[in-house]
């Protein structure tokens, strides 16, 4: 993604393509949400398509912003956008503001907003623009314009404001997903609710899987139709398709048709197997590659900020397709290796086509114990035709093999197995 500064104003109006070059709309307006010790985050785009609809594009779909125009993954949901509690439109809301400079020189309007990613490609406000109070009576003079960063300016609110839910969750930017998962369920259901309204989707999504199961459940059905797909849409593929297995099966389809026809296809796919087989427990998102990638193209695809750990930990050769289902698997290649060989290095010379994959019907306990005995933290999962359809890490085993109440127990408690293993 680049990582060229972008002015707000300036990106209203760009075109929207896909990756072949087809023009899917144009920008009306950037998505932001606040956080409490840093400028807020983007989220995403607000995107007109043909018939004057208004959609939202997500930042994390968006590969390229340059040259007046916006590069996207593909597909759009194309859902009527409305915006939630907690997320605010810099041209509709936040442009016009008036603010009051931290080092008590008086008060400026914000007239344009600057957005940048950062290394690990997460975009955030970088500057205000602002223009100060006019020095001069005459109508035709403007006040001074200046730069400033987030932390310098203050908004201004009206004294002795209660703390709303959007600031509860601004005192929560900082927690980790579990950590949050254990705040919002401490919380009263009233108010849990209130607080996961107001949460960006990515970060409800990342709390609600570290949540049992009944809890999500919960929260799904208080959420509504629309709001609870774009969840769905943010979490993990095998944590959706566990979570939508909960539900009723007509809510279950409905949903699918509301989430993103990438996200649904992926949960569709998990839904088909049993939940206590490699094919129900793994993520149908590993990375793949061609033999003839090279070690420098793999560590480039390991470095991105989404991916979880455990898939980090080691990339999968195949013959084309190389998306799930691919071509037959050849191999893997773990990121220790790669760390040993020149950038040039193509994967095929240095795979590991020695370890057994497990296929979809394996069971829990089966992938368990092929982890520990090759000191693994992530296996490739097989169809019958020995192609890749996911991958299988430690921590989608320990999640189904722990008991249900796992994360409700303190350190020193003993810890019986929920589910009979054989």
């Amino acid at each position: 993604m680049s990582t060229q500064r972008v002015f707000a104003a300036r990106l209203a109006g760009c075109a929207v393509f896909d990756p072949v070059g087809d023009r899917l709309g144009k920008v009306r307006d950037v998505v932001i949400v606040y956080r409490s010790t840093a400028a807020p985050r983007v989220i995403g785009l607000v995107v007109e398509i043909p018939g004057r609809r208004q959609v939202f594009l997500s930042i994390g779909r968006v590969t390229s912003i340059r040259s007046g125009q916006v590069i996207t993954t593909g597909l759009i949901n194309v859902r009527r956008f409305s915006p939630r509690a907690g997320e605010v439109r810099v041209l509709a809301e936040l442009l016009g503001r008036r603010v009051t400079f931290a080092d008590g020189t008086g008060t400026g309007v914000i007239e344009d907003v600057a957005i940048e990613p950062n290394r690990l490609g997460e975009w955030a406000v970088s500057q205000l623009f602002l223009r100060r109070p006019k020095t001069s009576a005459s109508p035709f003079a403007k006040g001074p314009t200046t730069f400033a960063a987030w932390s310098e300016v203050a908004e201004q609110r009206a004294p002795g404001e209660s703390q709303s839910a959007e600031q509860l969750v601004a005192s929560y930017s900082e927690l980790h997903a579990a950590d949050l998962a254990n705040t919002l369920l401490d919380l009263p259901q009233q108010r849990m609710i209130e607080v996961a309204e107001e949460l960006s989707d990515d970060r409800l999504a990342d709390a609600m899987e570290e949540m049992p199961e009944d809890e999500q459940v919960h929260i799904l059905d208080r959420l509504g139709d629309e709001r609870a797909a774009d969840i769905l849409d943010q979490m993990e593929p095998d944590d959706a398709a566990d979570l939508l297995a909960q539900l009723a099966p007509d809510r279950l389809e409905h949903l699918l048709e509301l989430m993103e026809p990438e996200e649904a296809e992926d949960v569709r796919m998990l839904l088909r197997y049993a939940p206590d087989t490699a094919g129900g427990l793994m993520t149908p998102e590993p990375i793949i590659l061609s033999a003839d990638a090279t070690v420098a193209e793999a560590l480039a695809l390991i470095r991105r900020h989404e991916l979880h750990p455990a898939l980090a930990a080691a990339v999968f050769v195949t013959l084309p397709p190389f998306e799930t289902p691919t071509g037959r698997l050849l191999g893997m290649v773990h990121f220790q290796r790669m760390l040993r060989y020149p950038p040039h290095e193509r994967l095929g010379a240095i795979m590991d086509d020695s370890l057994e994959p497990v296929p979809v019907t394996a069971s829990a306990a089966e992938v368990a114990r092929m982890l520990a005995s090759y000191d693994l933290v992530s296996l490739p999962v097989i169809d019958v035709a020995h192609r890749l359809v996911g991958a299988i890490s430690i921590d989608d085993v320990l999640d189904y093999l722990l008991p249900d109440d796992w994360r409700s127990h303190d350190e020193d408690d003993n810890i019986a197995p929920a589910k009979e293993v054989r």
